[in-house]
């Protein structure tokens, strides 16, 4: 019998879990679930199981949290094209593909208790929280976003992220006869920092200028070692309770960063993350062509 952690990873055929499933499928035995078995270039992964988790009728697939250790939650439904901002759907018009997302995360949560599943490490987002960076942070009116804040957005997207940290509560606190251990990572930004892309892109919501968008991008990059550590700690760490003993938590999943204005104290002190990559010198180069003293953006973090 194998003596790994057994894992449940839904969300398993995109871009999150390809980076975990580099070293994962060595690490734990793992079962793979998603709403379709290919990656985003039309490729097959490996051992995914095809489940639809937003669907309300919980014994189609609560066969799977049997004999779980631990589930990683990356599954959740666009509601647009490219990415939070993609433009095809408006802002306004996206809540209820994000009601459907909230609707997911207790399905999961609901299966996982039901199970006997001992934690849940959910992929939540940045953008949880991301009112305080579009309205503060870039105009130099806060220096750093703490995981204790009130989760704070302006889009749906956050607001349905933020959503699934409030909904764990009551799981995680016993309400429903056990706790069920929550971690929520705040990701940041999973890849590679483009300073071409990011330069091109004078983005009204991250400073205004080419310069203040490639700033944002490094005080947000989350390298590949670094989310596969984090996630493995908030799996594995032995005791999550906050001061209340509750075992729930909210951590800012983004690398050893300079320009970093998320907090990592919470990943750092309760689940023992060390972060090994920070931008400013894994991209030095790019950093020294493209920013300097005279930048129109200010030699600061991000803002103008």
């Amino acid at each position: 019998m194998s003596d790994k952690l057994k894992v449940l990873i839904t969300g398993a055929s995109g871009y999150i879990a390809s980076q975990m499933l580099k070293t994962y499928r060595e690490r734990y035995d793992l079962t793979l679930i998603d709403a379709i078995a290919n990656d985003a270039h039309g490729n097959s992964v490996e051992g995914v199981q095809v489940v639809d988790l937003i669907d309300t009728d919980r014994s189609r697939y609560e066969r799977f949290f049997e004999g779980q250790d631990a589930v990683i939650h990356l599954a959740y439904k666009r509601s647009s094209p490219g990415g939070v901002y993609g433009d095809a759907i408006p802002q306004i018009d996206r809540f209820a593909t994000e009601l459907e997302n909230v609707q997911m995360a207790n399905n999961i949560y609901r299966c996982a208790l039901d199970a006997g599943v001992k934690r849940v490490v959910v992929a939540s987002s940045n953008h949880a929280a991301d009112w305080y960076e579009h309205a503060l942070i870039h105009n130099r009116k806060k220096e750093m976003v703490f995981e204790d804040e009130m989760p704070l957005s302006d889009n749906f997207y956050g607001w349905a992220k933020a959503a699934y940290e409030l909904l764990a509560h009551p799981y995680a606190c016993g309400a429903f006869g056990r706790k069920l251990e929550i971690v929520q990572v705040r990701i940041g930004n999973p890849r590679e920092t483009d300073a071409d892309a990011l330069l091109a892109n004078s983005d009204p919501l991250h400073g205004g200028t080419g310069q203040s968008t490639y700033k944002r991008g490094l005080g947000a990059h989350f390298s590949e070692r670094d989310l596969r550590q984090l996630f493995s700690k908030a799996i594995e760490t032995p005791n999550i309770e906050n001061e209340h003993g509750v075992p729930w938590q909210v951590v800012y999943g983004i690398s050893n960063n300079t320009r970093a204005f998320w907090s990592l104290e919470s990943a750092r002190r309760v689940l023992g993350y060390e972060p090994e990559d920070d931008s400013e010198l894994k991209f030095t180069d790019k950093i020294i062509q493209n920013l300097t003293i005279d930048d129109p953006a200010g030699p600061g973090k991000v803002g103008d």
